[in-house]
């Protein structure tokens, strides 16, 4: 394990009832992952985490957004064919073979088509090869490509499928790793003046915007040279499309954060000072949190708030309280109106950077284990105390430690944060998560 890659997106398009959901849960399975603390966007199950072979990859259903319009599923689909081309890199177009070929399947072909993204076309509820095969070759009309018949409900035809979905993913791998600016995303709910913060850190440096090569996203990066660092910044507000899509939506919004997320090393996210900190921040960095990432939280607007000495510190302990899965998040006040302490950003997103991908020496964490053992017991359960024989560093991006234990049950969640805390004493790690995976190794004793 190296770096933490960013993992590829799939997004699976179609008309309404032609499995898209059952396709969704079944790849996603039950390995969807709920962490205890985090504010509830997976169980929104807009997206899931799937690993197909040993291949990973953010699989997004479109589904669910509602159109004001007449042409109701023609509109429906498009909109999900917008934010798909959008955020995905893989966009599997689902197609039902009872239904056969429908007029509004071959408007949002050609709109998938003219987006050059890979479409892989999928027609679904093919219980019996033998008996359906004729009308799945019907799609062939649909002009992208080979028709991949499949089961949903199932589970039949998902290897061909699957491998062809994946097939995409190396030369995206390829293009990410020449890639080694610092990339950041700035998030947040809509109007909290993400653009706005963007705009003021190019000011002086006359950036050139541009739609950097080979990426096939059309969400704006901005590349900027401060101080002979190499940044990008990903805006998800860069999508000014005239589309009917209703900024509001939250389901959007998360889809197109997610994207930006995956897509980023360092995450900022903005809150707005005059409204506080609320529920759907907490969704926000929650994705953030889920997928590794290190994280600066920048409260915008801060000229608009009537200060005393104490303000500062009640906001503080309000972000802790509402994001306190995050504890290890930077906080920032500042204003893109007035530019105030906007430059510290730069130094923030420079030291939260290096924390992400800081390695420490085998021997120093063992150490540091030793010594918290010996400071707290290890819990036991019917007699069996957990031992801990090992612990070493596998990846940065974020730092992932793996800790040898005997018995994998004994290690509960507090005594692993216990161990997290020990290291960050010595380390500090400020501004990044760190994950920590349990392996069991019998006494050979």
């Amino acid at each position: 394990m190296g770096k933490g890659k960013a993992k590829p997106i799939v997004a699976v398009v179609g008309r309404p009832n032609v499995g898209k959901s059952t396709l969704f849960n079944a790849l996603a399975g039950e390995k969807i992952s709920i962490v205890k603390d985090t504010p509830g966007i997976t169980r929104d199950r807009i997206y899931a985490d799937v690993s197909w072979l040993d291949m990973n990859f953010t699989l997004i259903d479109t589904g669910g957004i509602e159109p004001d319009s007449r042409d109701v599923i023609l509109s429906q689909m498009r909109e999900q064919a917008q934010i798909a081309i959008d955020t995905a890199d893989v966009i599997i177009f689902m197609v039902d073979v009872k239904q056969g070929l429908v007029d509004a399947d071959s408007k949002v072909a050609d709109m998938l088509r003219r987006s050059h993204k890979p479409v892989i076309l999928t027609v679904n509820k093919v219980d019996s090869f033998d008996k359906y095969m004729a009308d799945v070759y019907e799609f062939y009309n649909l002009g992208i490509g080979e028709p991949f018949a499949i089961s949903a409900t199932n589970m039949l035809g998902f290897g061909e499928l699957l491998d062809e979905v994946t097939s995409y993913f190396d030369k995206k791998a390829a293009e990410e790793e020449e890639d080694e600016r610092i990339k950041v995303a700035i998030v947040g709910k809509p109007n909290v003046g993400k653009s706005s913060i963007i705009n003021k850190l190019i000011g002086e440096n006359r950036v050139i915007v541009s739609d950097i090569a080979g990426t096939t996203r059309d969400a704006i990066d901005t590349e900027i040279t401060h101080n002979g660092r190499e940044y990008v910044f990903i805006d998800t507000a860069g999508l000014r499309r005239k589309n009917k899509i209703k900024e509001e939506l939250e389901k959007y919004m998360i889809i197109r954060t997610v994207s930006a997320v995956e897509r980023a090393d360092i995450v900022v996210l903005v809150i707005d000072a005059v409204e506080g900190v609320t529920e759907q921040d907490a969704k926000i960095a929650g994705i953030a949190h889920d997928r590794g990432k290190a994280t600066i939280i920048a409260v915008n607007k801060w000229d608009a708030i009537k200060k005393d000495n104490q303000t500062v510190n009640e906001y503080t302990q309000r972000i802790r309280q509402v994001l306190s899965f995050m504890p290890y998040a930077e906080i920032l006040f500042i204003s893109a109106v007035t530019g105030q302490r906007l430059p510290k950003l730069y130094e923030m997103i420079d030291a939260v950077n290096e924390n992400h991908s800081m390695r420490i020496a085998t021997g120093v964490l063992n150490e540091i284990m030793a010594e918290a053992v010996a400071l707290q017991q290890p819990p036991s359960d019917k007699g069996k105390r957990l031992r801990l024989y090992y612990i070493t560093q596998a990846a940065v991006k974020p730092p992932t430690f793996v800790i040898f234990v005997n018995d994998k049950e004994l290690m509960h969640f507090s005594y692993t944060r216990y161990l997290e805390n020990q290291i960050r004493e010595t380390f500090g790690f400020r501004g990044t998560p760190l994950k920590f995976i349990i392996r069991e190794r019998k006494d050979n004793k």
